[in-house]
């Protein structure tokens, strides 16, 4: 993983230096242990503080629809973060000309809850080593497989390599599984519907209605939310049912054939609340129905984006 950090600093230094780029979004040293921030460097000498770790959680991506068009970003851009930077594409929210992004393979990202949960919240350092994540807390170290301790969206994930990348750095990765990744889509499937409301009321009346999902999600970047407009009100806007409920289905719905399922939402959520499982299986429907994935080229838009002259109109019936 040193090797690859090193690559991304002498890669993100010669863009900036050769002017290739404005500036280079990655990743700094954390504040907080377990929790690398996301940088914005403009300066070839600033390069040194970019790390690349397991434990940088953000989709990068996200930061793409806050700059300028006109400006020149040199993203660093795992799997997750290519395939989104592709989707914004595709919806016009930047033209590929401004944006170069430097590929590096992901072997997953470590949910810290997991490590958390298992090594105490007394956590003063970790780093990975070989397949381990040793964690030093006030009463001593701790090892941990990394495997297990992977987040749940990088556990399934499909494609852990950047998609048309300017410049790949390390070596590739064997794509996933797919019989894995539908592990959960089918387990959920196979309740029946009051098993699936009853999951579902679960999760939702946990939600504060804090909108950090939104806030790490690549793909919500309207400039007024629906569930902010008041005129008219589309949505119940407290942490009633009907309002957590109403919230969660249509931010849904907005993301079929968008969401990269990279996992950012359930990473920044304090209530730890599942979301993808709806994402997923809207996708599952997307690659069943229309043979899209979201993010894997910059040309093809989503199904519920796109119209042809020779649909066959029967939505208008």
């Amino acid at each position: 993983m040193s090797n690859l950090q090193d690559a991304i600093r002498q890669e993100a230094a010669r863009l900036l230096a050769e002017k290739i780029v404005d500036v280079v979004i990655g990743f700094e040293s954390e504040s907080t242990p377990l929790k690398p921030q996301p940088a914005f460097i403009r300066r070839a000498d600033e390069a040194e503080k970019l790390v690349f770790n397991g434990f940088c959680q953000n989709n990068l991506a996200t930061f793409l629809n806050r700059y300028p068009k006109t400006t020149r970003i040199g993203l660093v851009a795992r799997g997750c973060e290519s395939r989104a930077a592709h989707a914004l594409l595709v919806e016009h929210q930047r033209s590929r000309e401004s944006l170069y992004l430097i590929g590096v393979p992901c072997q997953g990202i470590v949910d810290w809850r997991k490590v958390e949960l298992r090594a105490g919240e007394n956590i003063l350092s970790a780093q990975e080593d070989d397949g381990v994540v040793r964690v030093m807390t006030r009463q001593g170290e701790v090892s941990l497989p990394r495997e297990e301790l992977l987040h749940d969206s990088c556990a399934r994930c499909l494609h852990p390599n950047p998609v048309n990348a300017d410049v790949m750095l390390g070596e590739p990765l064997s794509e996933g599984d797919p019989a894995r990744a539908r592990q959960p889509i089918d387990a959920f499937e196979a309740l029946s519907g009051a098993e699936r409301y009853a999951f579902f009321t679960h999760e939702a009346e946990r939600c504060i209605r804090c909108y950090a999902c939104r806030e790490a999600c690549p793909m919500c970047y309207c400039a007024e939310c629906f569930v902010d407009h008041t005129a008219p009100r589309w949505a119940e806007s407290t942490t009633a049912a009907s309002g957590t409920q109403a919230w969660h289905l249509v931010r849904a719905f907005h993301q079929a054939g968008r969401c990269v399922s990279c996992g950012a939402c359930e990473r920044a959520c304090p209530m730890d609340i599942k979301m993808t499982y709806l994402t997923d299986k809207l996708n599952e429907d997307m690659r069943a129905l229309y043979g899209f994935e979201p993010g894997m080229d910059d040309t093809r838009q989503p199904p519920f984006a796109a119209f042809s002259l020779d649909d066959k109109d029967r939505f208008m019936s």
